[in-house]
């Protein structure tokens, strides 16, 4: 199956709650894990924001309150997101969201790092102030 290794464990259970804006998806080895929209909407495996290779990945910001509008199964290897500020490309796959879970402490960390370093906030209201720097 396209999207999948052989070894890759399958969801078992797939909740969404609306109002958290938290996804969960229990696997079938047992695992756990619980994914935030933002997390998800920042991490899309879509071109526009992974870009083809890492060195063209676009920064996502002022995405903190974006909601998940619709989940739509992909054959039996992924799943289609709709999220309210209109973005629904890229599809997540079962292996992507299990390294996802795996992963995602340390994902979260160098994302609020590289908005850090570019002044860039996770607030979709706020303003971007550049630092002057003098010699």
């Amino acid at each position: 199956m396209a999207g999948l290794t052989k070894d890759t464990p399958v969801p078992t259970e797939i909740k969404f709650h609306k109002q958290s804006r938290i996804l969960d998806i229990t696997f079938s080895d047992g695992k756990a894990f619980q994914y935030t929209c933002e997390f998800l909407r920042v991490h899309s495996p879509s071109a526009e924001v992974s870009g083809h290779s890492p060195d063209q990945a676009v920064l996502q910001t002022g995405k903190k309150m974006v909601n998940i509008l619709k989940i739509e199964p992909v054959g039996h290897y992924a799943i289609q997101l709709y999220f309210s500020d209109g973005h629904n490309t890229g599809l997540y796959s079962w292996d992507l969201l299990y390294k996802y879970g795996l992963n995602q402490d340390k994902m979260w960390q160098k994302y609020l790092q590289r908005l850090e370093e570019v002044n860039a906030s996770r607030e979709s209201n706020a303003s971007v102030h550049q630092t002057c720097q003098h010699d």
